[in-house]
């Protein structure tokens, strides 16, 4: 099931008035790698693009990354953590499994006047959730939302499985979204997907009510993320490809139309290829996969923070958001900065 909403009914705009980002201190590169794995650098870099990622320390949660990427994205709206109606946090590795990660947020940033929730649509939850603060603002419900994407992959994955732990770091991004008059700038629209037949491509078995955590579990590797690689690369960039060509068709713009694109960090290999397909020149697109890997929820808001910062995206400038992820889920936004 999939869906495509272009903004032209709703009551109150809405727009992205602060970005944040967070990383960790400890960088682990591709020859770090080479000692742990049988793996080279050539080859995570030729078949990813990662040269390296952050890893977060064991006493660092993902919540601790998101509320320290929540507070930059709040000083760069120019408002108080009071003024938040609403945190949303998108991440596949909560604190906890209950209470939800945005409670954890609000308590460490101080935003007692906001209601919270976790959401996890995997890579694609920060398209997601900026996508349900929107909405939220659209009806008038909020009128400023705290979205902070934050991940600890590092705590799922398998350090003896070379097929995956190369791939993934830890990290966090964050934007405060607020309603506003402007007649053109903030969300132009959204288009949204997922397809529940295909969970098993992208999972973490067990930790869950259907596969508790048990010493068997433990022992199978069971409560680490599996993938099945091949088959996750071609519906990735099909997907994809495909929202965003939808995207843009509901709002009669074409891809020659947008300033920027930021894909979700999963593999160079996958971003090249979506890139191809859209006819869209690598240069277009904003990538940090290199220093990073993938962070799942947090690349784009990692990405974006990045790219606002060094000045790259200026006002006026029309970013494409697309990524997807384990459900299977998928989605692209379009906004204007």
């Amino acid at each position: 099931m999939e869906t495509v909403h272009p903004n032209h009914t709703i009551m109150r705009r809405a727009c992205i008035t602060g970005t944040g980002a967070y990383a960790p201190e400890r960088v682990l590169t591709n020859k770090d790698l080479e000692a742990m794995v049988d793996t080279t650098d050539e080859w995570i870099t030729t078949r990813t693009g990662m040269k390296e990622r952050r890893i977060a320390r064991d006493d660092e949660a993902s919540s601790d990354m998101g509320a320290e990427a929540a507070r930059r994205a709040i000083a760069a709206a120019g408002i108080t953590p009071e003024d938040i109606d609403l945190i949303i946090a998108p991440t596949i590795t909560p604190d906890t499994p209950w209470p939800n990660t945005g409670c954890y947020i609000q308590q460490k940033i101080g935003a007692k006047n906001a209601w919270c929730v976790g959401i996890e649509a995997a890579c694609s939850g920060f398209i997601y959730g900026i996508w349900m603060a929107r909405n939220m603002i659209a009806t008038g419900a909020a009128d400023a939302v705290l979205v902070a994407a934050c991940e600890k992959i590092s705590s799922i994955v398998d350090w003896t499985d070379r097929a995956t732990c190369v791939l993934f770091g830890d990290g966090a991004g964050a934007v405060i979204v607020q309603a506003t008059d402007h007649p053109t700038r903030g969300i132009i629209g959204g288009h949204m997907g997922s397809d529940g037949s295909l969970s098993n491509l992208l999972i973490q078995p067990a930790g869950g009510s259907r596969m508790p955590t048990t010493e068997e579990t433990l022992r199978n590797g069971m409560n680490y993320l599996k993938m099945a690689g091949r088959e996750t690369y071609k519906h990735a960039v099909t997907r994809m490809t495909d929202s965003a060509r939808k995207l843009l068709q509901s709002c009669g713009l074409t891809f020659d139309d947008v300033d920027w694109f930021i894909p979700h960090q999963a593999n160079m290999r996958i971003i090249t290829a979506v890139g191809q397909r859209m006819g869209v020149p690598v240069e277009k697109f904003i990538i940090n996969i290199e220093k990073y890997a993938n962070t799942s929820s947090a690349t784009i808001g990692l990405a974006l923070d990045e790219a606002v910062r060094e000045g790259r995206i200026k006002s006026g400038d029309k970013i494409l958001f697309v990524a997807f992820g384990g459900g299977l889920t998928w989605g692209s936004m379009l906004l204007e900065w």
